[in-house]
């Protein structure tokens, strides 16, 4: 009950990836290429309105020669990740729905393939395996497993999972609803952006209105975001922004409370608290309407 796509390296190497997993140079990748010309975290997996697609992170990308902003993985598709370096989509699998996961204070979200149930002030779904978690979750191939207390068991939709005051249900979120969606403008939040990143400082403005500045690790999220330019994952993310810290899980709380912080101040300031919107696969993204501009001076 989840997607997944298989890529073949030019070695002939195949592995399977779902969303979330990344294709780079680093052993973290899903699907690793040892190749220079590739960038550590070169592109992620990412299900979009119904589709997988590989999203550019670090570096650039091109079908049939042509750079493209993303490439939607159809078998047979060919996607270059430098000249000379490309990976082909051998397999895509899309079923009718995901499986999801909702609660008091837990909006639906679907499960990653591996994913933490976090309590703590409310109840979060980190991608993931974190130590300190209340429970967790990974992909068995064509199901999912649940360990609690002690206990592990298979979920699926339908199912509840009480973890102490916390009350967990599991459902079938529909293919075309899963995943991140068209952002749709609405009212004056909506209005364009002009957003200038110089990672020191980021500068955001509407139309006929002053800029806000923003500074700080707030400026150096946004300014990040925008080097990258779609989804990223929060590991990755995070290793760049606390490069000196080792321990995933306190860079992952750092993020959770500098989001909080950030979009307190979006909300202050009058301008879209979705700026930044992360996933229920652990990606982390600048949300861009159509008509906003942005400019990259990091």
């Amino acid at each position: 009950m989840h997607a997944h796509v298989v890529l073949r390296s030019a070695d002939g190497h195949e592995a399977t990836l779902v969303p979330g997993d990344f294709v780079g140079r680093t052993s973290a990748a899903a699907l690793q290429l040892d190749d220079g010309r590739v960038s550590e975290a070169h592109a992620m997996v990412s299900l979009r309105e119904g589709e997988l697609q590989l999203l550019p992170l670090r570096g650039a990308l091109a079908v049939n020669g042509e750079p493209v902003p993303h490439a939607v993985l159809r078998p047979g598709v060919v996607v270059e990740l430098a000249l000379g370096v490309g990976v082909t989509c051998v397999e895509v699998h899309l079923p009718e729905s995901i499986l999801g996961v909702e609660g008091a204070g837990l909006p639906r979200q679907m499960v990653p393939a591996v994913a933490s149930v976090v309590l703590a002030a409310r109840p979060r779904l980190v991608s993931g395996w974190r130590e300190d978690a209340a429970a967790h979750l990974w992909s068995s191939g064509d199901g999912f497993r649940l360990r609690a207390g002690g206990v592990t068991r298979a979920v699926d939709a339908g199912d509840v999972v009480e973890l102490g005051a916390t009350r967990l249900q599991f459902v079938a979120i529909p293919l075309g609803e899963a995943g991140p969606r068209t952002t749709r403008r609405h009212g004056d939040f909506g209005a364009p952006l002009h957003i200038v990143a110089r990672y020191d400082t980021v500068h955001v403005s509407r139309e006929g209105q002053a800029p806000v500045v923003f500074a700080g690790m707030q400026a150096r999220l946004l300014s990040e975001l925008v080097a990258m330019d779609g989804p990223v994952p929060w590991g990755i993310l995070t290793a760049e922004l606390w490069p000196e810290e080792d321990d995933a899980a306190v860079r992952r709380g750092r993020l959770d409370a500098l989001l909080l912080r950030l979009r307190r101040r979006l909300r202050a300031v009058g301008l879209r608290a979705d700026l930044v919107r992360t996933d229920g696969a652990g990606t982390v993204e600048l949300v861009k309407y159509a008509n906003d501009r942005v400019e990259d001076f990091t």
